[in-house]
Order: C-alpha cells, then structure tokens, then sequence
C-alpha cells in the first residue's frame, strides 16, 4: 500500500527545511505526532527518532531510523510496528513561486493482508493530509 500526498507551500526552501527537519519545533505546529525526538533535536541520517501517534483514543509510540537525509531535497525514515513495516519519503522541490512537498510512505506486512488495508490506508492519508496542512501553516507565518 502507497499513500502519496503534496502540497505547495508559499515561502522559500530554507523556511520549509527548517521547520521539518528540527524537531525541537514540530510541537509549534504539528498536532498530528507529538513528543518527537532526537538525540541532536533534528532529523538527521543514521539517527533514530521517536514521536507519538493518536490514531485513536490510544497512543502509539513509534521510533523509526532515518534512512537518507539530503538537505533541501529529501528526509527518508523507516520503521513499524504491529506486524506493518513503513518507509515514509519526503520530498522538497523549490518552485517558481514557493516550495513543493510531497509524502510518499509505503506499507507492508501481514495485517495489510488479512483486510486491515482500508482502514489503515484512510487514517494515515488523512493523517499526512494534516500534517502537511499544518506545515504550510507554520511555514507561511515564519516571518524568521
């Protein structure tokens, strides 16, 4: 299973960076996780990273490995949890007039399997959908 979502954010590169890549800063504007952390505050390759997910009433702890981290361009992580193994990609393209950001994570596992697919596939869409919102948000009010 594939979820891919983009957004276009009006502001420069450098502001879109910043905002995702220091997690010292996501409880400023992101509801979806909370608790991120890492040992250097940022996302950074070959560190792993924790945050807190609410799904549902519950929460989920999740600490993924950062895979690849090329700055400006692109933040890859890896991880899972109940039997379903994710690898979420993000991605930074400058445009003419702001900064594209695209989410493409990627599931797989046994509970996929056995009709836990839609379900699954809603809540994080809309999940990221939020995410990415809030992004735009944080990053079009950041005057510094």
């Amino acid at each position: 299973m594939v979820i891919e979502e983009a957004i276009r954010i009006n502001t420069d590169l450098e502001t879109v960076w910043k905002n995702f890549t220091d997690l010292t800063c996501w409880a400023d504007w992101n509801t979806v996780t909370t608790d991120a952390a890492s040992g250097s505050g940022r996302l950074e390759e070959g560190e792993k990273f924790t945050f807190c997910l609410r799904p549902f009433s519950l929460p989920i702890t999740v600490e993924p490995k950062i895979e690849e981290v090329v700055p400006l361009k692109k933040v890859v992580w890896s991880g899972g949890r109940f039997g379903i193994s994710s690898r979420h990609e993000f991605l930074f393209q400058q445009l003419a007039d702001g900064v594209l950001v695209t989410s493409r994570e990627q599931f797989s596992g046994l509970p996929l399997l056995l009709g836990g697919k839609p379900l699954t596939e809603k809540i994080s869409r809309d999940l990221v959908v939020l995410m990415l919102q809030q992004l735009k948000k944080a990053c079009e009010g950041d005057t510094g």
